[in-house]
């Protein structure tokens, strides 16, 4: 059995795309609308063209500044996500972060997909009746500026839930259709195999260990970077925040590479429960993660 983790929100720069012409709105998936795709103004590595992730759920505060995204697309047509991990307790240190590289012509088309699919700002999803599910935030630029969609319970919301009506059914059906093909391309099933992403920089969340008394973290283990817990991310929880990049963070992911979710690490005389949230190519630092802390 596999796992994924969650995931984290950041700014979507735009991405210009020039749409047909023909008549109907960009995004309107009836009859004759336009279908967006000519091409991208630059192929910067940096500059995020799509962009799935989870907002809210039932889910520990102290876990979402770790979150990532489910799918972060690239104007050079890279694809990054979290990949499936062992379903084991205690889990792994390292987020399974992976790329698949599609090539600028595919993200384009994925970006037509998208829209056709309803990414378009105003489209009705409605509200289920469903409590402490997520929401699913997509993003999308376009050369009518960016799109965005937050449907409630994408998943979980059922086709007979009363709260929904026939047409919000429908567009459900439709985005959830277009994130199964994400899935696809992700999964190697359409096109090139994942890869692993090893990050340029890697922010270490740190919080005062808790020993739960079950030994599953094993035995401490001195830590190899900078002095933790870095300064304060999210100061109500007692998250703090550094980030490590260069020498120092290949000398910190090759430690974490044999540690598990729960290994207490020793710094600066005291004990330390760590997560590790590989840094996207546009995130500079532990400021990238504010949003969710």
């Amino acid at each position: 059995m596999n796992r994924n983790r969650g995931l984290l929100t950041a700014a979507v720069p735009l991405l210009l795309l020039g749409a047909c012409a023909q008549p109907g709105a960009a995004g309107d998936t009836t009859a004759g609308a336009p279908v967006v795709e000519s091409t991208a103004a630059s192929a910067d590595s940096k500059q995020v063209a799509l962009r799935v992730e989870y907002r809210g759920g039932f889910v520990p505060a102290e876990t979402i500044p770790s979150r990532l995204p489910r799918f972060t697309a690239y104007a050079d047509g890279r694809l990054l996500s979290e990949g499936p991990a062992p379903l084991i307790y205690p889990g792994q240190a390292l987020p399974n972060l992976q790329e698949v590289r599609l090539g600028p012509e595919r993200l384009r088309e994925l970006i037509a997909e998208a829209v056709a699919a309803g990414v378009k700002t105003g489209t009705d999803f409605g509200m289920p009746g469903v409590a402490d599910a997520p929401s699913t935030r997509i993003s999308v630029v376009t050369a009518g500026g960016e799109q965005v969609v937050d449907v409630m319970a994408l998943s979980e919301a059922r086709p007979d839930d009363g709260a929904l009506t026939k047409e919000q059914n429908a567009a459900r059906k439709r985005l959830a259709g277009f994130l199964e093909k994400l899935d696809a391309e992700f999964a190697g099933s359409t096109g090139p195999a994942p890869k692993p992403y090893r990050a340029e920089r890697v922010a270490v969340l740190a919080q005062p260990y808790q020993d739960t008394g079950d030994g599953a973290g094993g035995s401490p283990v001195r830590w190899p970077g900078p002095d933790l817990p870095g300064g304060y991310l999210n100061e109500q929880l007692k998250i703090n925040c550094l980030t490590v990049e260069g020498a120092a963070k290949d000398a910190v992911w090759a430690a974490a590479d044999k540690a598990n979710e729960r290994t207490p690490w020793e710094s600066a005389g005291k004990k330390w429960q760590v997560r590790f949230r590989p840094l996207l190519p546009e995130e500079t630092g532990c400021d990238s993660l504010l949003r969710q802390a």
